[in-house]
């Protein structure tokens, strides 16, 4: 059963039971079982990978799904939550092939493993569970946005110390609190007990081109290298030769894919013309001087994925060449 399927046949499972009036304890209780369960399989897996890998020698890093069928705290569609099976079945179709621009192979177990198809809540837990089995390191499917924040938390604590982020965005996501909820998208932008994990990083923002007043406020008070796209012609050699990770634990890509411009990615909740090209996000990432320890790649929404699977293929392309740039 795929991720989709499971969630979905939960949820109504759910839903059922609360019809039924059954206690909130005792579905509490239910789903207490269900998220060991899932973290016991997720475990399971990434030793058994993680054996593999050693076995086979000379891995230093290999990239390794978790997807996580998170929305509702999206400020707007829901369908994000419907994203990790899609890109799973864009990445392994026949349409393509399973090559990085590197040359890099997906389907060589060195470069990219896959511990998980229906990931369920516990987002922090489940990253620190693959990255106890050396040498995995988590490259997530979202989800909407929030999902980056607990990402990013428990690769920080696995590592010992903080990461830089590159997070490429139409929007900045760095709000004190949207509509009440402090976490209406990104992880490591909010705001956590008081403290905001940007302030211990160095933290780069490209593609912004829906931002407000509040937005560039923000990044000047935490000090957000902010690169809005009315200015990209002038700042694109910069972009295309960044360096990060210096004196930190290592780079943490967080890839919204409506930072590309909607003639490349139509289906996605926000659609906000202007953005980056395809090629512009590549050229970022491809020539990113830094150690990635994590990415995620996340807002892809599958109910607006209207031109014959066009944005789902764009996302798994985003996934293999993240692959690409984490395992070494």
């Amino acid at each position: 059963m795929g991720g989709t399927a499971a969630g979905t046949k939960w949820i109504h499972h759910i839903q059922r039971l609360c019809a039924a009036k059954v206690s909130a304890e005792a579905v509490e209780r239910g789903q207490s079982r269900v998220i060991d369960a899932s973290l016991t399989l997720i475990r399971e897996r990434a030793k058994l990978k993680a054996e593999l890998l050693r076995a086979l020698g000379g891995v230093k890093a290999s990239a390794s799904l978790l997807g996580v069928p998170l929305g509702h705290n999206s400020s707007f569609l829901q369908g994000p939550a419907f994203a990790p099976p899609r890109i799973r079945e864009a990445i392994w179709c026949g349409s393509t092939n399973s090559s990085t621009e590197e040359g890099k192979e997906l389907n060589d177990p060195r470069v990219l493993t896959d511990v998980d198809d229906r990931l369920m809540h516990v987002i922090s837990e489940s990253v620190k569970t693959v990255m106890e089995e050396e040498p995995l390191r988590p490259l997530v499917l979202g989800g909407d946005h929030s999902i980056s924040y607990p990402v990013v938390r428990a690769v920080s604590e696995k590592l010992g110390g903080p990461v830089d982020i590159l997070h490429l965005d139409a929007h900045p996501d760095i709000y004190d609190c949207f509509e009440g909820n402090t976490l209406f998208t990104c992880l490591f932008i909010c705001q956590n007990n008081g403290r905001w994990l940007c302030q211990e990083t160095s933290t780069v923002q490209v593609g912004l081109r829906s931002i407000t007043k509040e937005g560039r406020d923000q990044g000047k008070r935490f000090g957000v290298e902010q690169y809005e796209m009315r200015t990209f012609s002038k700042d694109c050699e910069k972009l295309e030769n960044l360096k990060l990770g210096e004196g930190v634990k290592g780079v943490y890509v967080s890839v919204d894919v409506d930072c590309l411009d909607p003639a490349f990615a139509p289906g996605v909740s926000h659609i906000e013309p202007g953005g980056l090209s395809f090629r512009d996000v590549l050229n970022i990432l491809q020539n990113l001087q830094g150690d990635v320890v994590a990415a995620d790649v996340v807002e892809f929404n599958p109910q607006r994925n209207t031109v014959d699977g066009m944005a789902a293929m764009v996302a798994a392309k985003l996934v293999r060449e993240l692959t690409a740039k984490i395992s070494k």
